[in-house]
């Protein structure tokens, strides 16, 4: 397809210079391209289908960059990117090397701020803007909001200091899910701009002014604004925070995009544009299915995502599904929780077969685990799915309101170790290092379908706080099983014996420990649990081994590695110990078993490490990354 008006865009400049009704061309070769472009290289579609239009306006309204935009979540940004200087850089989106698939402020100037995770685009807005009014320049700032990132405290926490202060900033909410109001169209379009011009805003100062020392005054002047503005409308709960709320306008008409944004640049103080889009906007399959068409593979926009052939293996999130819905039979007290990911998690059957006690909190992590607290404190037993890398954002809960209260929570902690295409904001790298540092915590790390499962059971019925760390995608594809049998708690078992070196494999790293360990006649142990720790074999093969090695997929500072480390010390054992884990640093996006080779994390990786600790080879053979990885890791 011939792209005549986006061929000459290499910078928002270069937008500014279009006739303002060429903005519409512009939108719809800029939406074709972005098609064309995610269905070869896979990515996030229909959230990004949906911010063509606005994102168009806003590089054509805005003096960007020296005006900042932070994009929240981050994953409907590719038109800002191609607007941006790096429609190129498409051709290798989220591939080793590549471009990101979120912002990230080393990859352009434009990406004021880097983001991926939700709800934090408001926060570092107002920092911005802050920060521009002490400096004493002009400059406007625009946090751009939505796909539920408004659902998480958070925003909410930044909404209230943003009134408070008075800062120019401007918070636009893509409301995509038509969850605050459905009041788009002519009328309201009209009113956003009569409500976004100088004219009504100095009015409405001035006659808050003259009426505030006037209490019964006030309050009727209020009510008379409500009534035109359409009585109650969403901006009663965005003023009540102090914002000057304008919308709901059609995030799809540039016209009135262009004519609202320029009207709100005249203003000062917090403003709230309301925008209403839709996910897939332009490419029918997207817009009749946009979680299906949220984050895709490479596909045949003619033809559209055909059902995909059902994989030999099942991965990990469908193996907790359908254990999750067992045990939910078997125990009326079991309720399930997700902050936003149901799909993702693989709670949809669970959801549909039993709706009671499925709760999807939205994207509040924090909230979702101490709801959970709640439950367990009234005699339920819930188990919360999230990600490695979402737990995260709610580590005081974790400790303060389920540890230290040891309540029977069951973490179904998915995407633990290197994720792929999402890269470094989703990778879930530290986790072992921060649960096995908390009391009361026992950590699970299983190395196949089968021990999934049978962690999961054990989890649920120790009646304490519990977490089950597993990988993303497939594993090595044992069956599972159907029972709902478990395991002796923090209990080893050698999967290979050998001599001289013994490889101590958490979890995913059993395959690279086998592979390793049949090379060099080593013993291999699937340790199972982080914490507790299996001391007594732990000890043993101290005592029986030149060199224990451990293998995690997880950073090395704090890990399992160094849970083993701890033991030989208590122990006054003198056996060496080499550490192998993820580097001391943020691994990039690419290819997981590539990222993971070049971590020294792949059988070839860890027999070369395990060779030159030895003294039998002069280098590793994983490459710079492993071997950087290697020197650090030895102890």
């Amino acid at each position: 397809m011939m792209y005549e008006l986006l061929d000459t865009i290499d910078s928002p400049a270069d937008l500014r210079l279009l006739d303002r009704r060429q903005l519409v061309r512009v939108a719809a070769e800029l939406r074709a391209f972005l098609l064309e472009s995610v269905s070869q290289t896979g990515g996030h579609l229909s959230s990004n289908l949906g911010t063509v239009e606005l994102s168009v306006a806003l590089h054509y309204v805005l003096n960007t960059p020296e005006d900042r935009l932070v994009w929240d979540v981050g994953h409907q940004t590719y038109a800002h990117k191609i607007l941006t200087g790096r429609r190129a850089g498409m051709a290798h989106l989220r591939r080793r090397g590549g471009m990101a698939g979120f912002p990230r402020r080393e990859e352009s100037t434009y990406d004021s701020f880097g983001t991926a995770h939700s709800s934090t685009s408001i926060s570092a807005a107002l920092g911005m803007a802050v920060a521009a009014r002490l400096r004493g320049e002009e400059r406007r700032v625009a946090a751009i909001i939505g796909d539920g990132a408004m659902t998480a405290g958070m925003a909410f926490e930044a909404l209230n200091n943003a009134g408070a202060m008075d800062a120019n900033l401007l918070v636009i909410l893509n409301d995509n899910d038509m969850s605050i109001s459905e009041s788009v169209g002519a009328i309201n379009n009209y009113l956003a701009r009569v409500l976004s011009g100088r004219v009504y805003s100095a009015a409405r100062r001035a006659a808050g002014n003259v009426l505030g020392v006037i209490p019964p005054m006030r309050d009727f002047a209020r009510r008379a604004e409500e009534h035109v503005k359409g009585m109650v409308t969403p901006g009663t709960l965005f003023e009540e925070f102090g914002f000057n709320y304008i919308g709901p306008i059609d995030g799809h008409d540039l016209d009135v995009l262009v004519s609202t944004l320029g009207n709100l640049g005249a203003l000062s103080g917090p403003q709230l544009l309301h925008v209403v889009t839709r996910k897939g906007k332009g490419y029918e399959p997207a817009e009749r299915d946009p979680i299906l068409y949220h984050g895709v593979s490479r596909f045949d926009p003619a033809v559209g995502i055909v059902a995909p052939i059902r994989p030999s293996r099942p991965a990990y999130s469908q193996i907790f599904g359908d254990w999750l819905c067992d045990m939910a039979a078997a125990d009326e007290r079991l309720v399930g929780i997700t902050p936003a990911m149901r799909e993702g998690s693989g709670l949809v059957r669970f959801s549909q077969e039993f709706p009671r006690r499925y709760f999807d909190v939205g994207i509040a992590e924090q909230h979702a685990l101490t709801f959970a607290a709640g439950l367990a404190c009234e005699g339920m037993r819930p188990v919360v799915a999230i990600y490695s890398t979402f737990l995260q954002r709610a580590y005081d809960q974790l400790i303060h309101d389920l540890a230290l209260q040891n309540l029977p929570v069951v973490f179904a902690v998915d995407r633990g170790g290197v994720v792929g295409a999402d890269g470094p904001t989703h990778h879930g790298a530290f986790d072992l290092s921060f649960l096995r540092c908390i009391p009361n915590l026992t950590v699970f790390v299983p190395s196949d379908e089968r021990e999934l499962r049978l962690m999961l059971t054990t989890a649920y019925r120790l009646g304490t706080p519990a977490a089950v760390r597993y990988p993303r995608g497939s594993g090595p594809g044992v069956v599972p099983g159907q029972d709902l049998v478990e395991l002796p708690v923090g209990e080893a078992e050698v999967r290979r014996p050998g001599s001289r070196v013994a490889l101590l494999a958490f979890g995913s790293m059993l395959g690279a420990a086998l592979e390793a360990g049949d090379a060099l006649d080593a013993t291999v142990v699937n340790m199972r649990f982080v914490k507790p720790l299996d001391v007594g074999l732990v000890t043993a093969l101290a005592r029986s081994h030149e060199l224990l090695v451990t293998l995690e997929e997880n950073v090395i500072a704090g890990g399992a590695g160094t849970a083993v480390l701890e033991c030989l010390q208590a122990h006054q054992l003198a056996t060496p110990l080499l550490q192998l884990g993820l580097p001391d640093r943020f691994v990039d996006h690419g290819d997981p078993a590539l990222l993971l080779q070049e971590c020294g994390l792949d059988g070839a990786g860890v027999l070369a490490a395990v060779r030159q600790r030895l003294g039998e080879s002069p280098a590793p053979a994983a490459g710079a990354a492993a071997a950087e990885l290697k020197s650090s890791g030895v102890f």
